[in-house]
């Protein structure tokens, strides 16, 4: 079963923690062991799993995505938004995450992030689990 997530940025370009979110799923689904795939059905939208403890390791990343793939270009994308697709690319649009004990592994310092790079936007993304076993009630 396919579970999802809501998200809305405020921003053209944003990192939102979406960590607790599925964390709070995997305590609702009762999973005890297995893997965590996240994916993001949007074509200017990625994920990725980085420091959640310093803000301004989500900012230097924005900075620097932005000085790489500016908003303004040599594009052919009429829309214009080709940025966001080339940095949804660059970033990817898919993670997987083990879960033990009924918490994702995840490092010290690792968060897991929904990066928006065409908004404000409403957002969703695929949450699915396998299941190792399930906690008995």
């Amino acid at each position: 079963m396919v579970r999802y997530i809501n998200v809305k940025s405020r921003t053209r370009t944003e990192f939102i923690d979406i960590t607790e979110k599925i964390q709070e799923m995997i305590k609702e689904a009762g999973i005890s062991n297995g893997v965590c795939y996240l994916f993001v059905p949007h074509t200017t939208a990625g994920i990725t799993i980085n420091e959640g403890a310093d803000p301004s390791v989500q900012r230097d990343i924005q900075t620097y995505l932005n000085k790489l793939v500016p908003f303004e270009g040599d594009y052919h994308h009429r829309e214009g938004n080709s940025s966001a697709h080339i940095k949804a690319s660059i970033i990817g649009v898919s993670a997987v995450v083990f879960v033990e004990e009924g918490k994702l592994v995840l490092g010290t310092w690792q968060s897991i992030f929904f990066c928006e790079f065409d908004g404000p936007r409403h957002r969703r993304v695929s949450v699915k689990f396998t299941a190792g076993d399930r906690k008995q009630a």
